[in-house]
């Protein structure tokens, strides 16, 4: 029997300029969407660095009056948040320009979307239909300049902000948080250190990897992550090796768009174990996606065989090495080691003792409902115990 047509919902983000030396056109960016006096939301690092002052005095010679807030850290909080906003309603902002990582675009899409709320922020995660309460008069118009390759929040509706209470990592959640237009620039990402590239890349691969395994409809966004990963297999290695070769930033940077546009499906097990042990334990989001990746996929086998046995014909893996499945877990494993990933929890840092915390939070976590197996207590907690031995 011809099985039925499927019927679905789905989108496609935002504009993006990308190239080397793009970042040259961000006061053309400012005002083909009519702003100002935007507020540079970036981060420590970032906004000491010589391109930075070079990126105020060309808006500066424009006619924009640009501020600057980068008082956040690597895995951003409420303070932040709110430190952010503050900052744009004392200066009298009118928009926000996120440059940085995941971090500076997450806390910039936010301080944008939160300047028009009364609400608290913890009101708009990405459960249901919280979205719909928000004030839409008055959020402020981004453009996101990402400098690593990895969170795809540039062209995302979503953020990620710990709540410094609870010490919970949260995603909020709302349509008009995707930037009005992406300048992404691969050259601004030269010299990113191996370790950043391994991790950030990772992160690019675990979303695309995740939202291909969501087993809802949206062909656009398969498509989409299957050649994220192609590109990645390619170029990933090559960019962490050489953090000077332009055309591997390049495609490891065309990747994490990828991947942020693909897990609009959603994601999964990864990124649900992955969110509290970066807020309890303090690690790398990339990097803790990266070691529990294997993990998951093998959990995960008995609802992803088929889209495995797709994937490895698309990424050309070796036909020797058994099912789809178990020929990814080898491209994956064998990629980790190379680009020095630690292969077990414990290696990384995790206590035995953090897994029942991280299972109460992941099991909670807006991505967990999208894994390809039910995830429950014990499942999850099955995937942390051979994450902390190193049996996949």
């Amino acid at each position: 029997m011809t099985p039925a047509a499927p019927a679905a919902n789905w989108n496609y983000p935002t504009r993006i300029w990308f190239g080397p030396g793009r970042i040259g056109e961000l006061a053309a960016a400012c005002a083909e969407i009519g702003i100002t006096r935007p507020l540079i939301v970036s981060d420590p690092y970032f906004s000491g660095l010589p391109v930075m002052a070079q990126i105020r005095e060309r808006l500066a010679q424009a006619g924009i009056r640009a501020g600057v807030f980068d008082r956040l850290q690597g895995n951003p909080t409420s303070r932040n948040l709110d430190d952010g906003v503050a900052a744009f309603r004392e200066g009298g902002h009118d928009s926000v320009i996120a440059i940085g990582g995941g971090s500076a675009l997450d806390v910039g899409k936010t301080v944008a979307f939160m300047v028009a709320q009364t609400r608290p922020v913890w009101e708009f995660e990405d459960i249901g239909s919280l979205w719909r309460a928000a004030e839409t008069k008055g959020i402020a118009p981004v453009i996101a300049v990402p400098t690593t390759s990895g969170t795809g929040s540039e062209v995302g509706r979503a953020t990620v902000i710990t709540n410094e209470a609870t010490h919970e990592k949260k995603i909020i959640f709302h349509p008009m948080m995707l930037p009005q237009l992406v300048i992404a620039d691969p050259a601004l990402t030269l010299g990113l250190p191996p370790a950043l590239t391994a991790g950030t890349g990772m992160d690019a691969l675990a979303h695309n990897l995740e939202a291909l395994c969501v087993p809802s409809c949206h062909p656009m966004a398969d498509a989409i992550a299957i050649e994220g990963l192609r590109l990645l297999k390619l170029w990933l290695p090559v960019a962490v090796a050489d953090g000077q070769n332009l055309q591997a930033r390049a495609e490891v940077m065309m990747a994490a768009s990828m991947g942020g546009t693909s897990f609009q499906k959603g994601l999964g097990a990864i990124h649900a174990l992955s969110h509290p042990i970066g807020s309890i334990c303090g690690f790398h989001h990339g990097m803790t996606n990266a070691v529990l990746m294997p993990y998951v996929i093998a959990a995960n086998r008995s609802a992803i065989g088929d889209k495995m046995e797709h994937l490895a014909r698309c990424l050309d893996l070796p036909q020797s090495g058994g099912d789809g499945t178990d020929r990814v877990l080898d491209w994956i494993l064998g990629l980790r080691k190379e680009i020095g990933v630690p292969h077990t929890l414990a290696a990384f840092g995790v206590k035995r003792g953090d897994f029942p915390r991280i299972v109460t939070a992941a099991l909670i976590d807006p991505t967990a409902p999208t894994n390809p197996v039910p995830v429950s207590a014990a499942f999850l907690t099955t995937i942390l115990e051979a994450a902390f031995d190193g049996r996949v």
